[in-house]
This record gives C-alpha cells, sequence and structure tokens, in this order.
C-alpha cells in the first residue's frame, strides 16, 4: 500500500469554538497539496453551524499521511478574512498537531498525522485572535 493510499477513518474532536460568533465552522482535510491555503484542494470540507462549542468529525478514506485545518469562517466566505494589515487573520483557526501560525502559515510537516501511527481521536483548539 502505498503512502498516500486512502482507506483510512480517522476522527478529530473539534473544541473551542466562540459560539457568540456567527458562521460555519469548515473542517477540512488534505494531503500536502494545497495545506492550508488552497482550500479547493483540500481532499474533503465539512461545514458546521457555530452553535456548538465541540463536536467531533469523521473522515472516511483519508490518506496515510494528512494534515486538518478548522477554520471558523464568520462571514462565510469560504476563506481567511484577515485584519487591517492584510497579514493577521481574523477568524478562528486550528490545525492538527497542534501546528501555530506565526508570521506565515503553518507548514504541512508541522500539521501532519499519520492515521496509522496517531491516537484517534485527535483533538484541535480553535485559537481566535
Amino acid at each position: 500500500m502505498s503512502a498516500q493510499a486512502t482507506n483510512h477513518q480517522i476522527e478529530v474532536l473539534v473544541n473551542g469554538v466562540d459560539t457568540s460568533r456567527p458562521g460555519k465552522i469548515l473542517v477540512m482535510l488534505f494531503a500536502e497539496a494545497g495545506f492550508p491555503k488552497a482550500h479547493d484542494k483540500a481532499l474533503q470540507i465539512n461545514r458546521y453551524d457555530s452553535d456548538r462549542s465541540e463536536f467531533s468529525v469523521v473522515f472516511d478514506n483519508a490518506p496515510t499521511q494528512f494534515a486538518i485545518k478548522v477554520l471558523h469562517d464568520e462571514d462565510e466566505d469560504g476563506k481567511v478574512s484577515k485584519n487591517w494589515t492584510g497579514l493577521i487573520p481574523k477568524e478562528g483557526l486550528g490545525f492538527s498537531n497542534g501546528a501555530k501560525i506565526t508570521f506565515k502559515a503553518p507548514s504541512f510537516s508541522s500539521a501532519r498525522l499519520d492515521a496509522v501511527d496517531t491516537p484517534f481521536p485527535h483533538e484541535i483548539t480553535i485559537l481566535y485572535p
């Protein structure tokens, strides 16, 4: 089986949702291509209302190596809105493996999980600016 075979079921526990904010929670499954900015290259995007502070997400057919991005898309435009600087996100974000935004988006290698070696459910906390 190749490293990118897609027959794994993974579970992610998303928490830290600010239920006072409008919009949708987007939970995105990525292989390396496109992570984390090219949402159109996500293998799957699940959308949820922002009315619960935590919830569980299950992805079927995940590749062996993958990364997860969670976006609280308050304006429901499908993109990460930025503050006045044009650099810093103004919507909540979370990444697998505890990857953080520094002066740039996290790399795939910093957010990468392995469907065989990672204990599931994997927890991702949304952080807000």
